[in-house]
């Protein structure tokens, strides 16, 4: 059982049946009672999130998350199949369940899938994915002159992200899965 003071960001917890995780948290006390803990939680099932306030001496059930290594297939339809990378077992996770991490997957990336009683709920991707670029205007010189120097880029799963001008199609840029920006061009 987690406390209030057990809540901290990255902790998995059960609320309402379903896993949580904390992405937030913040401990208030009060002046003549016990403290309260402030925290965003979200949904590991739907992805929503929702601002709870725990009392306390609250009791908490923890989440057992259990992580594991599996790579990406194919999709098909809402569905997008992975194998476990030690049993080669094949599993789908949804496109609900998978959120905006599904602009991110290309056949054989490996993942992290976070396994709730024994049932995929989720991926955890790379922090850093190299993805080729489908289509891009050509960068002219002189462009710079309004002070842009990034341009809009569609990379091979149909993600659009900007790019510096000097990236041309058919390159091969790393992006940052987590907030969706160029990083750097890929090493050769």
């Amino acid at each position: 059982m987690l406390s209030i003071n057990d809540l901290r960001a990255g902790a998995y917890l059960v609320y309402n049946g379903d896993p949580y995780v904390v992405l937030k948290h913040s401990f208030i006390k009060m002046a003549q009672s016990k403290g309260i803990m402030r925290t965003s939680l979200k949904n590991l099932k739907t992805g929503k999130v929702l601002e709870e306030t725990f009392k306390g001496q609250e009791k908490l059930e923890e989440a057992d998350i259990r992580k594991s290594k599996a790579n990406y297939l194919y999709r098909e339809g809402d569905q997008f199949f992975f194998m476990d990378a030690s049993t080669y077992d094949q599993f789908f996770v949804t496109a609900e369940q998978l959120g905006d991490k599904k602009e991110y997957l290309k056949e054989n990336l490996e993942v992290e899938v976070l396994n709730f009683n024994d049932a995929p709920i989720g991926v955890d991707l790379p922090k850093k994915i190299e993805m080729k670029v489908t289509m891009t205007a050509p960068g002219v010189r002189g462009d710079t002159a309004q002070g842009s120097v990034m341009k809009p880029a569609t990379l091979e799963t149909g993600l659009e992200i900007s790019v510096p001008l000097f990236i041309k199609q058919d390159e091969i840029v790393v992006v940052n899965s987590e907030t969706g920006e160029y990083v750097g061009k890929a090493q050769k």
